[in-house]
């Protein structure tokens, strides 16, 4: 009897959910999430991520968590130690790193981006400004609910950071607590890592300092969401809704400019339908006059409709743009197993565009991969 009793249970346990060592989910983050808003209120306690809580209460609580289940942590059954390692736990088994494998070369790479002398020389002084705008860049481009997440632990280590008098935790410390468990690549050692540790680990902390700014997109990024979005159904993301603010709210428009789009289209529809009759006209010189006015004035033609197979507009948009920014002015298409670097270059003079292929190498190609 006992015996199925336990089957049974076990069962149970699975058909709700295990969120430790499974994929990244939001209904994860929400069970998770429990464990953050309890250590936001315990951010005194010292050694707070450093020192080790009790096992026996961390696996009961884990088992509660993956069961789906609510749990009051405010009744004194855990201490903050047990649950900042649980939480440490929880990333630490994630299925690849929070920070994700892809974007592993580039944050070494926004670790080298260092400030220049007067002779154009470069220093050992980090160019702050240019890491946190590459850095808000390549958040944009996480999973969703990867972001979601790392938005939620910035914040709380922040937090945690600037009551360091009291908890002795400073961003450095708390960065050498977390960047096994979000950054470093799963299966490698600290050996493998050795030449690059200072990086990782100056990298989190540089994150923790500065995550009340990274979520912010850029002032060119907001322009260009204007544009895009002024066209599109509202953006449903908080991370979405900061870049389109102050783009205006689509479906409650000024009265003067509602009556200045109605006059527009409706002049607009106009000349389609004047070009539209003369187009249809006999052949006469009258008519090739007329034609070749529309065309000096610009023809009013309808947009052909996007090819099903076409990707949207906006996010294109929006990828070579963040990838101008990252990756400089110069756009580089890389060729998927081909090793092969196409480099387009386009003449400012005459318009004429060409294409320079070059040989990369593994290296170059994963440092270049976001």
């Amino acid at each position: 009897m006992g015996t199925n009793r336990r089957c049974k249970t076990t069962h149970t346990t699975k058909e709700k959910g295990v969120i430790f060592g499974a994929q990244l989910t939001e209904e994860g983050i929400a069970q998770i999430y429990q464990l953050i808003e309890y250590l936001g209120k315990n951010l005194l306690v010292e050694g707070l991520f450093r020192v080790p809580g009790n096992s026996i209460r961390q696996q009961a609580l884990r088992e509660i968590l993956n069961s789906g289940a609510d749990v009051d942590l405010d009744t004194g059954d855990y201490h903050p130690h047990d649950v900042a390692t649980l939480l440490k736990a929880f990333l630490g088994e994630l299925p690849e790193p929070l920070l994700t494998h892809r974007h592993y070369h580039a944050h070494l790479k926004i670790a080298e981006i260092t400030l220049f002398d007067e002779r154009g020389n470069k220093t050992s002084v980090p160019n702050k400004e240019r890491q946190l705008e590459a850095l808000q860049l390549l958040f944009m481009l996480l999973p969703p609910a990867n972001r979601s997440l790392l938005k939620l632990l910035l914040d709380l280590l922040y937090q945690t950071a600037k009551q360091q008098d009291k908890n002795k935790m400073s961003a450095f410390n708390l960065a050498l607590m977390f960047a096994p468990h979000i950054i470093w690549p799963k299966n490698v050692t600290a050996n493998d890592l050795q030449d690059n540790l200072n990086k990782l680990n100056n990298g989190i902390a540089f994150l923790i300092k500065h995550s009340q700014k990274l979520f912010r997109a850029p002032a060119y990024i907001k322009d260009h969401a204007r544009m895009l979005f002024s066209g599109s159904e509202t953006p449903q993301s908080k991370d979405d809704m900061e870049l389109y603010a102050g783009a205006g709210v689509r479906g409650l428009p000024t009265k003067r400019s509602s009556e200045e789009d109605g006059s527009q289209l409706h002049t607009q529809e106009a000349l389609r339908e004047l070009f539209q009759h003369v187009s249809n006209m006999p052949e006469s010189t009258k008519k090739k006059k007329l034609i070749r006015q529309f065309n000096k004035q610009g023809t009013p033609v309808r947009e052909s409709p996007r090819a099903s197979n076409q990707k949207h507009g906006r996010s294109r948009s929006f990828g070579g743009l963040i990838k101008r920014k990252v990756l400089g002015n110069t756009v580089t298409n890389e060729r998927a197993g081909s090793g092969v670097c196409q480099t387009k270059e386009v003449n400012k003079e005459n318009g004429s565009t060409s294409f320079t292929r070059t040989p990369i190498s593994t290296e170059q190609h994963s440092s270049l991969s976001l």
